[in-house]
């Protein structure tokens, strides 16, 4: 079973939301052969469970599971081949430090645009993908995996290194 997991966090971002319930999005995730599609749609509105049957009927080759929070995404992010996120840079780390294959999608309602800007960034070092809420069917639709460069792990060893430097304590 292939899994792709989205998260809006604990913001609401109901165009995302939105999108990923969308024909065309729920179109590019069955050809890409995903099977099931959980949702955590945090503050955001949602479908009731009658739409939700009604549009997992008209997609029979894909289950949807969509819930407001839980206490920690970490298993979700384990289980999924793919991760559709809104781009805050708690969750982006967490998923790339995973080792999972990333698509975020910034909020351009919040304030300076910040999620562009980290999007961006990561974008250009190969380390993920971005879309917005309406190109995300086709982003999902041309994403490879094989292009993705892989995150570096992280060396806490250089971070002490500095510190130990700058109090002194190595020579």
């Amino acid at each position: 079973m292939r899994r792709v997991f989205v998260t809006v966090g604990s913001t609401q971002f109901d165009a995302l939301v939105q999108a990923v319930l969308s024909p065309d999005v729920l179109h590019a995730l069955s050809s890409k052969g995903f099977t099931r599609l959980v949702l955590q749609s945090g503050n955001s509105a949602s479908m009731n469970s009658e739409q939700l049957a009604l549009l997992e009927a008209s997609y029979s080759n894909l289950a949807i599971d969509v819930w407001k929070f839980k206490a920690s995404l970490e298993e979700e992010v384990k289980e999924a081949d793919l991760v559709v996120s809104h781009a805050g840079s708690g969750t982006i780390l967490e998923v790339l430090r995973m080792g999972k294959l990333l698509i975020v999608v910034p909020n351009p309602t919040l304030l300076d645009n910040h999620q562009q800007e980290l999007a961006d960034a990561l974008v250009e070092r190969g380390h993920l993908r971005a879309a917005s809420v309406q190109s995300l069917a086709s982003v999902i639709a041309g994403m490879d995996a094989s292009s993705i460069v892989p995150f570096p792990e992280v060396n806490s060893s250089r971070f002490r290194g500095l510190i130990d430097e700058r109090l002194g304590f190595t020579a």
